[in-house]
């Protein structure tokens, strides 16, 4: 029994030693796993109709948007719903409260009548997928 006692005080001594077993002292690695923010993307507008537009005809618009969080925002894809649209943007992180664009070159051959593309942006951001759309009447000469 007098044994039994010793080894649990020697057992007790080494946990609270030990700052009770749960206990760690902070160091760099935690500062590291704490919550450092989320970039949120705002577009300026989220459609763009290009209104009447000929037949074989190439039309672009620019959609502006801006980082509003607290961390970098990267585009990771803009895929559209045809070939015949293609974006363009720029891969760099962007700083918040910085702007951006991103770029749609719609072509318009072998098409005609109303024309409704949409393009899904997925990114970093708090909201991790937008969608854009234009739209156009494309009239045959």
């Amino acid at each position: 029994m007098k044994r039994l006692l010793t080894i649990l005080s020697i057992i007790v001594v080494l946990i609270s030693g030990c700052g009770g077993g749960s206990q760690k002292s902070p160091d760099k690695s935690d500062a590291l796993n704490q919550d450092t923010g989320k970039a949120v993307l705002v577009f300026m507008e989220y459609e763009h109709n290009f209104g009447k537009v000929s037949e074989g005809e190439k039309v672009a618009y620019i959609f502006n948007f801006e980082n509003k969080g607290t961390s970098d925002l990267v585009i990771l894809s803009a895929i559209t719903t045809c070939g015949c649209t293609v974006p363009k943007y720029d891969r760099k992180p962007i700083p918040p409260g910085k702007d951006g664009k991103l770029e749609l070159v719609f072509d318009t051959e072998g098409r005609t009548g109303i024309q409704v593309k949409t393009i899904t942006v997925r990114s970093n951001a708090s909201e991790p997928v937008i969608t854009l759309r234009i739209t156009a009447v494309v009239e045959s000469d």
